[in-house]
């Protein structure tokens, strides 16, 4: 009786709150000005596109899971993510033209642009091959056979890029800000991951490479799918280039898309965005019999940066996945900085990408 009776003052207490709550926010808007109105619509329709980054976040490992509970597990927790996000996360939203309208000015930008802060995630691994650390999130056995870098590509001319989340992109700077079409988001591709990849192929250009590229959007305006649409997209750049082995789909780190997140490196005295390869397997079921090789890649690559330019790379990440890697024996997920990078540290950080693997195939 005692916890009935408890109960109920509990739910007749928390039906008040809600009312007195409810009431204060109607009144507060009652009496809001014009700019006050204008902020609570921008409160609004960034927190629908926070709301929409988790369930897209939430679709991308569902999609990419590697049996039928995990994707149970993971359609459960859609709800909660939605529950956890934190709103503060929009104070770093990209700049568009409906904050402009509340009189932020370009000297506004730049001190929030100096103000910046980052944090930096402890990097984990689980196996090492030398210099080269590897975080294998597979049940498969790494052993040193699988990871010894003989790779075997014969074509070292001819690389083929393109973007299976081909809208992702970074904080916004005065320089290069953007209209979002989400968190972390924009479909102006000068200013997504796609800027990136320009930027590689024209400094691998420099080294005589033939570089083909792809700026397809496959994750908009839907995000659901994207690999099977770029899927579509690489087979089709392979038939035109049909000796082409070394493939690289460029993306942006997500990390839960915090604003503060940016994994850097310092270089000849300038940051810039570090690097990741994620390398798909078959412990998923998937078949992928080039897995091996991609690693090998992968894993040469690393052991070349490690020795040039110490922490370009962050830990290889080893997936149950495919990720589309199955089309060729050189191919590879390289991710860019993360969503708390600028576009700036991204694109500077592949001229030293180029410069390794120009040192790479040509040994």
């Amino acid at each position: 009786m005692i916890a009935t009776i408890n109960l109920k003052d509990l739910i007749k207490y928390l039906v008040g709150l809600t009312i007195v709550i409810v009431g204060a926010i109607y009144s507060t808007r009652f009496f809001v000005n014009k700019n006050e109105n204008m902020q609570f619509s921008i409160i609004d329709m960034n927190a629908k596109n926070l709301i929409k980054s988790n369930i897209n976040i939430a679709n991308y490992e569902e999609e990419n899971a590697s049996n039928n509970q995990e994707k149970q597990n993971i359609k459960k927790s859609k709800l909660l993510r939605i529950l956890s996000m934190e709103l503060p996360h929009l104070e770093g939203m990209e700049y568009n033209d409906t904050v402009s309208e509340l009189g932020e000015t370009d000297e506004d930008k730049e001190e929030q642009e100096n103000q910046r802060t980052t944090t930096q995630i402890k990097e984990t691994y689980t196996n090492t091959y030398g210099s080269v650390k590897i975080k294998n999130l597979t049940d498969i056995k790494l052993t040193e056979a699988i990871l010894k870098p003989d790779y075997n590509v014969k074509n070292k001319k001819d690389i083929l890029i393109y973007h299976t989340h081909t809208c992702e992109s970074y904080t916004p700077t005065k320089e290069n800000s953007y209209k979002a079409s989400g968190n972390f988001r924009t479909t102006d591709l000068k200013y997504s991951v796609v800027g990136v990849g320009r930027r590689l192929e024209e400094e691998l250009k420099k080294y005589g490479f033939n570089v083909k590229r792809s700026e397809t959007k496959h994750d908009y305006p839907a995000y659901s799918g994207s690999y099977n649409r770029s899927l579509k997209t690489i087979e089709e750049m392979l038939k035109k280039n049909e000796k082409a082995e070394i493939v690289f789909d460029i993306h942006r780190d997500a990390v839960g898309s915090t604003s503060d997140y940016a994994p850097m490196v310092e270089i000849n005295g300038e940051k810039v965005a570090q690097l990741m390869f994620v390398i798909g397997t078959n412990d998923g079921g998937g078949k992928h019999p080039n897995w091996k090789n991609n690693l090998k890649f992968a894993v040469k690559v690393q052991e070349k940066a490690n020795e040039m330019y110490p922490g370009l790379f962050r830990s290889i990440n080893l997936r149950s996945s495919t990720f589309n890697q199955k089309v060729t024996n050189a191919a590879s997920i390289i991710e860019v900085g993360a969503t708390g990078n600028t576009l700036e540290e991204a694109t500077a950080s592949m001229k030293y990408l180029a410069e390794v693997l120009n040192a790479v195939l040509n040994e």
